[in-house]
């Protein structure tokens, strides 16, 4: 995420503390950002809940706002986010690994959803990302990896810059065909 949000800029971003892959985010994060606000931490409690979000410690200046939807680890998932206490502005960032497909989601509420879709569509080895085409615009830093760049993938559809996971990449297709044939999201819900 920081790589393509920050661009050289090398800004601050917000960070929710929920368990193993939200602290694994945090941990990467500080490598690129100049800093990093935990706004909140369930740590202290083996992340089986967390402060109410009128007490979480947001800062206003970052440029994006992260979180993981549901913790699989420990069993900590969002029933519904309060989309509210994130500021103004601010890009929202959501990795969905554990439960994408799995429930609906309000697309107009994310800048960028990520999930490993080994978990809910496929197998292990590819990650879906969606994200805003005017983020795909943006700028990376100087020091991101090609393969990890959108804008280079943005401005190239039909090219690769490396050779992806064809196999995980069919089966995720024949499984996401299966899950529409089923019902789509609701009948995955149920």
């Amino acid at each position: 995420m920081p790589l393509n949000l920050l661009g050289d800029e090398a800004g601050s971003s917000n960070y929710l503390t929920t368990g193993t892959w939200s602290e694994a985010a945090i941990k990467e994060a500080k490598k690129f950002c100049t800093s990093v606000t935990e706004c909140a931490s369930n740590s202290a409690n083996k992340y089986t809940d967390i402060a109410e979000p009128d007490q979480w410690e947001i800062s206003k200046e970052a440029k994006y706002f992260h979180y993981c939807d549901n913790e699989t680890i420990q069993g900590f998932e969002f029933k519904e986010f309060p989309y509210d206490k994130v500021p103004e502005g601010q890009l929202m960032v959501c990795d969905m690994s554990s439960n994408f497909c799995s429930k609906p989601v309000d697309w107009e509420k994310y800048d960028v959803v990520y999930a490993g879709a080994q978990k809910n569509v496929g197998p292990a080895g590819i990650c879906i990302t969606i994200v805003r085409s005017k983020l795909v615009a943006n700028k990376p830093r100087k020091d991101c990896p090609l393969v990890m760049d959108w804008m280079t993938y943005g401005k190239a559809p039909q090219t690769f810059q490396n050779t992806p996971c064809c196999f995980a990449i069919y089966m995720a297709g024949l499984n996401i065909e299966y899950m529409l044939e089923l019902g789509g999201i609701p009948a995955m819900q149920e």
